[in-house]
């Protein structure tokens, strides 16, 4: 028996299930695209998903850039729709994924993450930031965290609002992961504390796969 911890989704997603098969994506379409992510903002970037697939469009992210440059950049390789390469087939696997999900009571969880991100800063996230501040163009440093302080040192805040908002879209993005584990049901949901109950679940379903 295998036990996989994580938060993200997606990941999960692709070990289990596997992921789509989309076409390869020249470096100079994703830095053409973060370009104009980088003049026109992210605005730019809506604007053209919603003319190349609009069904996508309703269904992304719209404040995730990640998510349009890699749909924008699909869209104008194969000059087809992104949402047209979604089939969501699962693949056959060689074991039986039990789900289990850990769900904190809200005002408790955002207790916490308001919590971790004053850790964060005082262990050293500010001059973590400050260091990468030369590479903020990068793909990989438009996440939470890095970007408020970025808008920190272009002096558009003061470091008391970038922290706050740091805290803020923490709780909003937790708020998205839950409602993307929600969204399909072989999830099962418990409270931290109900040991017994998840046990329990566990075990049923070790049994049921033997």
């Amino acid at each position: 028996m295998v036990v996989l911890v994580g938060g993200s989704g997606l990941f999960i997603r692709a070990l289990c299930e596997g992921l789509d098969e989309f076409p390869d994506v020249p470096k100079k379409v994703i830095d053409d695209l973060e370009m104009k992510l980088g003049q026109g903002g992210i605005a730019a970037l809506q604007s053209e998903l919603k003319m190349l697939d609009p069904e996508y469009y309703t269904k992304v992210d719209l404040n995730n850039p990640h998510r349009l440059v890699r749909a924008l950049s699909v869209c104008r390789v194969s000059g087809k729709p992104f949402s047209g390469f979604r089939t969501q087939e699962k693949r056959r696997r060689f074991f039986n994924p039990i789900y289990v999900l850990l769900e904190l009571e809200r005002s408790i969880l955002y207790e916490k993450i308001n919590y971790r991100v004053d850790e964060m800063m005082r262990t050293g996230l500010l001059e973590e930031a400050r260091q990468l501040y030369p590479l903020r163009a990068l793909n990989a440093l438009q996440t939470v965290g890095y970007q408020e302080l970025f808008d920190y040192f272009d002096e558009k805040c003061t470091l008391e609002e970038a922290v706050e908002k740091i805290k803020q879209n923490s709780r909003r993005y937790a708020k998205r992961q839950s409602t993307w584990f929600r969204k399909d049901p072989h999830w099962q949901a418990f409270e931290p504390e109900k040991t017994v109950d998840l046990i329990a679940y566990l075990e049923a379903g070790v049994r049921s796969a033997d």
